[in-house]
Order: C-alpha cells, then structure tokens, then sequence
C-alpha cells in the first residue's frame, strides 16, 4: 500500500473485505465464544491499520488474504483467552448453597438464602447462576452482559453477601 493511507481508503478496505474477515471469524472461533465475533472483527481490522499505516503489509498475498489470516488469528487467539476464562471460573466457582462449607449446615444455609434474596438483583442474578454450576461466558450470554461485568459483578456481590452474613451472625 503505497502513499498514506487515509480514512477513506481504510473504510473501503473495510467494506470490500467484511464478508471474508466475518467468514474467517465464523470457521474458527468456537461457537461457544459467538459472544465475542465483534471484538475478534474490531481487532483483526485493528490490527491490519496498524500494519497498513507502518507498511508492513508486504504484499505478497492479497490483502483480502492477508486480513482473512489475520481474523483466523485473532479467532484461535481470542479461543484461548476464553477457555482460559472458562477453565479459571470453573476452579473460582462459588458454592454458596453447598452445606458441606458451613458447620451447622441447614441455619448456615437458610441464612445464605436469606441474605441472597436481599442483594441487588444485578449481584443476587450472577450469584445465583454461579451456584447452579454456570461459568461466567454462560452467564455473560444469558444475561447479555460482559464477562468483565459479570466478574466484578460476582466479586462485589461475594463481598456484600459475606458483609450481610457476618452483620446477622454477631
């Protein structure tokens, strides 16, 4: 890509090569992870600027070929992260309503309970998916969040339901 590219030039690349970057997105990021299609496009093309704009694009290919590699990358790459989320919030995976945790279960349990219902619905929603077994890419589908907010969400959540047992236990 000789001269300097402008916005005009990249907004054409876009456009004729959406259908292959989409294309390359779908035959490699595992449907589990549909969640994520646009930010794996946003990054492929984000990435491709930045070469563009530093001629790193060499050439020797098309650059619908070279940007389909690009998206299959960013597809397996953002694979990984999310199995790595999965696999770390299956080993973090709350057992707030598992007696065995408690000494004297059945009280421990019913305050657990007790204090869940009054958390704020956005907090007591993720708690109570986590304690039904489901990880946080589950959850983030199901309640149309993001993962990210889904952990903060359980982590400020955790805190206040522990500061709600330990006010009624004293």
């Amino acid at each position: 890509m000789a001269g300097r590219l402008d916005e005009m030039d990249f907004s054409k690349i876009v456009n004729e090569t959406k259908g292959i970057v989409l294309s390359a997105i779908e035959k490699n990021l595992a449907p589990r992870f549909s969640h994520a299609i646009d930010d794996v496009a946003q990054e492929t093309y984000m990435r491709a600027y930045r070469s563009l704009i530093n001629n790193k694009f060499r050439g020797d290919s098309a650059l619908s070929t070279w940007l389909y590699t690009i998206a299959r990358n960013e597809s397996l790459r953002m694979n990984k992260k999310l199995s790595r989320e999965e696999e770390k919030s299956e080993k973090s995976k709350i057992s707030l309503l598992e007696p065995d945790n408690y000494s004297d279960s059945e009280n421990e349990l019913e305050l657990i309970r007790e204090k869940l219902d009054l958390l704020p619905e956005k907090y007591r929603d993720i708690l109570k998916l986590m304690s039904m077994g489901d990880g946080i890419s589950e959850i983030s589908l199901k309640l149309k969040i993001r993962p990210g907010t889904v952990k903060s969400r359980a982590s400020r959540g955790r805190k206040m339901l522990k500061t709600m047992i330990m006010e009624g236990t004293k």
